[in-house]
Protein backbone atom coordinates (compact mmCIF):
# COMPACT_ATOMS: atom_id res chain seq x y z
CA UNK A 1 0.00 0.00 0.00
CA UNK A 2 1.23 3.51 -1.12
CA UNK A 3 1.31 5.65 2.04
CA UNK A 4 2.38 9.77 1.97
CA UNK A 5 3.47 11.71 5.18
CA UNK A 6 4.96 15.00 5.47
CA UNK A 7 7.48 14.94 7.43
CA UNK A 8 8.94 18.34 8.91
CA UNK A 9 12.29 19.12 10.08
CA UNK A 10 14.26 17.41 7.37
CA UNK A 11 16.72 19.26 5.87
CA UNK A 12 20.31 16.99 4.61
CA UNK A 13 21.30 13.95 3.66
CA UNK A 14 21.29 12.74 7.49
CA UNK A 15 18.19 13.22 7.74
CA UNK A 16 16.87 11.82 4.84
CA UNK A 17 18.94 8.43 5.79
CA UNK A 18 17.65 8.99 9.43
CA UNK A 19 13.95 8.94 8.06
CA UNK A 20 14.46 5.86 5.67
CA UNK A 21 16.25 3.62 8.54
CA UNK A 22 13.32 4.28 11.19
CA UNK A 23 11.07 2.63 8.74
CA UNK A 24 13.19 0.07 7.77
CA UNK A 25 12.82 -0.65 11.14
CA UNK A 26 9.32 -1.53 11.42
CA UNK A 27 9.70 -3.08 7.58
CA UNK A 28 12.29 -3.89 6.38
CA UNK A 29 10.79 -4.45 3.12
CA UNK A 30 9.38 -0.80 2.62
CA UNK A 31 9.93 1.22 -0.14
CA UNK A 32 11.04 4.60 0.65
CA UNK A 33 11.29 7.60 -1.56
CA UNK A 34 12.13 11.21 0.39
CA UNK A 35 12.19 14.93 -1.47
CA UNK A 36 13.91 16.71 1.39
CA UNK A 37 12.40 20.59 -0.17
CA UNK A 38 9.00 19.30 0.41
CA UNK A 39 9.19 17.57 3.15
CA UNK A 40 7.30 14.42 1.54
CA UNK A 41 8.24 11.02 1.89
CA UNK A 42 6.28 8.21 0.30
CA UNK A 43 6.23 4.73 1.68
CA UNK A 44 5.50 1.83 -0.20
CA UNK A 45 4.50 -0.62 2.81
CA UNK A 46 1.80 -3.03 4.15
CA UNK A 47 2.77 -1.46 7.97
CA UNK A 48 0.27 0.80 9.18
CA UNK A 49 0.71 4.39 8.49
CA UNK A 50 0.19 5.07 12.41
CA UNK A 51 3.41 2.11 12.96
CA UNK A 52 5.51 4.13 10.32
CA UNK A 53 4.50 7.45 11.81
CA UNK A 54 5.52 6.86 14.94
CA UNK A 55 8.81 5.11 13.78
CA UNK A 56 9.63 8.69 12.48
CA UNK A 57 8.58 10.75 15.18
CA UNK A 58 10.87 8.53 17.43
CA UNK A 59 13.46 9.42 15.35
CA UNK A 60 13.11 13.01 16.50
CA UNK A 61 10.76 14.78 13.16
CA UNK A 62 7.25 15.77 13.50
CA UNK A 63 4.92 14.16 10.79
CA UNK A 64 1.85 16.76 10.05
Amino acid sequence: MNQVLNVEGMSCGHCERAVTEAIKRVDPKAQVKIDLASGRVEVESDVSREVIASAVVEEGYAVA
